[in-house]
């Protein structure tokens, strides 16, 4: 009688792939609508680290125990951003051995 509740259907995967139904396609919608937000999202939330760091760094100069931790802000920062700068290169190598188109374009 009275929906109060809204349902989302699925799609299918012909619907979801029209324009190039193959693996490829796929693929590409996959890394499009869900890999590139993630990846996109976690980069920048590395790089306010590493400036947090900085910025406790400078704003500590006194205190050893804030700089320490401004170091170790900074350390983590840098390594979450080659982590996700390194996922880009192995999803765009993938891509290019499996012929998908550059998802990144």
């Amino acid at each position: 009688m009275f929906n109060l509740v809204n349902v989302a259907h699925a799609q299918t995967a012909s619907k979801v792939l029209k324009d190039n139904p193959s693996l490829g396609g796929l693929l590409g919608k996959i890394t499009d609508t869900i890999v590139n937000p993630v990846l996109s999202v976690l980069f920048v939330l590395a790089f306010f680290i590493f400036v947090w760091g900085i910025f406790g760094m400078i704003l500590s100069q006194d205190d050893s125990e804030k700089r320490n931790n401004g170091k170790r802000s900074i350390l983590w920062g840098t390594i979450g951003m080659v982590v996700m700068l390194s996922a880009y290169g192995i999803i765009r190598l993938i891509a290019g051995t499996l012929n998908v188109p550059d998802p990144f374009l």
